[in-house]
């Protein structure tokens, strides 16, 4: 079974954060979508104060039901996690595995601010949020090229993004296995939640480490892809195997 990849980027962001990585995807004829959400890059004339995380799960949902798109590895970086994780409980039927990137990993009912306590220092009393200072900002890059692109795809985002609740209340959401991929050069105060042992599908967790900066589309493409492709091979083998062997 060929999976397809689904890479949703994170607040601030655009789809063209992933140029590095979906052509190495690509190469082993699996398809690949990098979708922009509504208000980044080339949509941020889109952006309002009505813009939220349900205008992005919509983005992401439109796509997978559009292209009619099923087995999908599902991968949400940083904010995206958020997106993703609502995404699949609308459509659990089309998402192969969820690819938690460096990525807020909410439960149901919470909020980018509930998962990540220090973004509410970033929202002032405008609806708008403009991408963080240091030590958060340039997202762990250091290369001033890599700087000066990433400086030409991000933009502002609406607050709403950050106080919208996600819905994880779908029971088949559970059966859909995880992995989480966590960048290991992080700004002080940023941690991320530490991942069960066991996933809610009962399975061991799968965790993974790519020694680079948040960004790590950008700063170690050919790691990523290498990594999502193993990934996507293990979700291939499982939606292949008889039922009840190892499901």
């Amino acid at each position: 079974m060929a999976v397809t990849y689904v890479l949703v980027h994170g607040a601030w962001h655009s789809g063209q954060c992933w140029a590095r990585v979906v052509p190495r995807l690509g190469a082993s004829g699996s398809g690949v979508f990098a979708p922009t959400l509504t208000g980044y890059g080339e949509t941020r004339h889109l952006l309002s104060p009505d813009v939220g995380l349900g205008t992005h799960i919509a983005d992401v949902v439109g796509l997978l039901v559009g292209e009619d798109l099923t087995d999908v590895v599902l991968v949400g970086h940083s904010y995206a996690g958020m997106v993703i994780s609502g995404v699949a409980n609308e459509v659990p039927e089309r998402i192969a595995r969820l690819v938690y990137l460096d990525a807020m990993v909410p439960t149901d009912g919470e909020s980018a601010l509930d998962v990540l306590p220090i973004m509410r220092d970033m929202i002032g009393s405008d609806w708008r949020v403009p991408p963080p200072p240091a030590p958060f900002g340039l997202f762990g890059l250091t290369d001033d090229a890599d700087i000066a692109w990433l400086n030409t795809m991000v933009s502002d985002q609406s607050a709403l993004c950050l106080r919208e609740p996600v819905a994880m209340d779908a029971p088949a959401l559970a059966a859909i296995p995880r992995t989480h991929v966590h960048c290991t050069v992080t700004p002080p105060g940023v941690e991320l939640r530490p991942v069960p042992a066991v996933q809610p599908n009962g399975d061991p967790a799968d965790v993974r480490e790519l020694a680079t900066g948040h960004d790590c589309m950008i700063t170690m493409p050919a790691e990523l892809a290498g990594m999502l492709l193993d990934i996507g091979s293990q979700a291939s083998a499982r939606a292949s195997a008889p039922a009840g062997a190892g499901r």
